[in-house]
């Protein structure tokens, strides 16, 4: 079996990471799935919203520290390895964020260092009540610095930092309150409840979602005022096209848009 599956579900492709026996960890093997398949449906016009979810009993549990193990025994006690192990992970979260279309993570189980990092890298979460998240490298001696860019990028700094410093896991619902993850729900709805918001977004124009989604993330380091002059730009972009012109007619109209998608 693919340590990483793929399902087209309409516009819809789902991915679920899968080796279980590991607990879905983000090894050499699976950053390299990763890294294939979302190079590949970033040009598929045909797709426009894709989940991630895991197999088995949990989200993801972070890097495999088996083979993290195995690094040290390299002549410079494995820091090339590493490395490179890390700038890896990290293209895999920029993919996440560069791709055209929302990445929504369906997380159930635990979701731990890098694997927290995961969902926090996400465009969107579900989580099933029950998940439990968690930066707890601190543990074992090996502070969460990489996961720590997402986390803090998306909860409050305090509780952030409280995270990493403690190595204590919060609730999904603790998750959802500090805005880790968008919404929970009972885990034998949780595919229901992930696919539904996955065929809401899929509804809408693609062209406008992929300039949306583009400019969400660059506007961000801006100050407001750059912010608003780069986004008004994007605006006259987005309005400027035929099937924008559609949709508004539709909405005066009030009918439903013509689109092609």
């Amino acid at each position: 079996m693919a340590i990483l599956q793929m399902t087209q579900r309409g516009p819809v492709a789902e991915l679920t990471m899968n080796a279980p026996e590991r607990l879905n960890a983000l090894s050499d093997e699976m950053l390299d799935a990763l890294q294939t398949r979302l190079d590949q449906l970033a040009t598929d016009p045909k797709v426009r919203v894709i989940t991630l979810a895991g197999s088995g009993k949990a989200f993801c549990a972070g890097h495999d520290l088996r083979q993290m193990t195995a690094m040290r025994q390299a002549p410079d006690d494995g820091a090339a390895a590493f490395k490179d192990l890390f700038d890896r992970c990290a293209r895999v979260m920029a993919r996440i964020q560069s791709m055209p279309q929302p990445v929504i993570a369906q997380v159930h189980g635990i979701a731990t260092a890098a694997g927290c990092q995961l969902v926090a890298t996400c465009d969107m979460a579900v989580a099933a009540t029950g998940t439990r998240f968690g930066v707890n490298g601190v543990n074992i001696g090996l502070f969460c610095s990489t996961p720590m860019v997402a986390l803090s990028r998306n909860i409050p700094r305090k509780q952030a930092f409280e995270m990493l410093t403690t190595g204590g896991f919060i609730t999904a619902e603790r998750a959802e309150t500090l805005g880790l993850i968008n919404r929970t729900c009972a885990p034998e709805d949780l595919a229901k409840e992930t696919a539904q918001l996955a065929d809401l977004v899929a509804s809408k124009l693609g062209a406008a979602v992929k300039i949306g989604k583009s400019a969400f993330y660059n506007q961000m380091s801006m100050t407001p005022a750059d912010a608003y002059a780069y986004t008004g730009d994007v605006m006259v972009e987005n309005v400027l096209r035929d099937d924008t012109a559609e949709g508004i007619n539709a909405f005066l109209e009030k009918r439903d848009p013509d689109w092609d998608q």
